[in-house]
């Protein structure tokens, strides 16, 4: 292999480096820019209703906090 294509090699390899880094920070950039993520709903992960909503059902006179006795 002769210098001058060494050297070639070396620009070519340099120049497709540089292009990765940037397409990278473009496209982490657009991803960043559509907000925060937000957990998906229980129903997609195949959950059934949440324990949230049993307290919630609770009789109204009763509560769980009463000391035993």
């Amino acid at each position: 292999m002769t210098r001058s294509r060494g050297r070639w090699v070396a620009v070519i390899t340099g120049a497709l480096s540089i292009l990765i880094g940037v397409a990278y920070l473009v496209l982490i950039t657009l991803l960043d820019s559509r907000g925060p993520l937000l957990p998906p709903p229980p129903e997609a992960l195949g959950l059934s209703a949440p324990a949230a909503s049993v307290a919630v059902a609770s009789p109204a006179g009763a509560s769980a906090a009463r000391p035993p006795g």
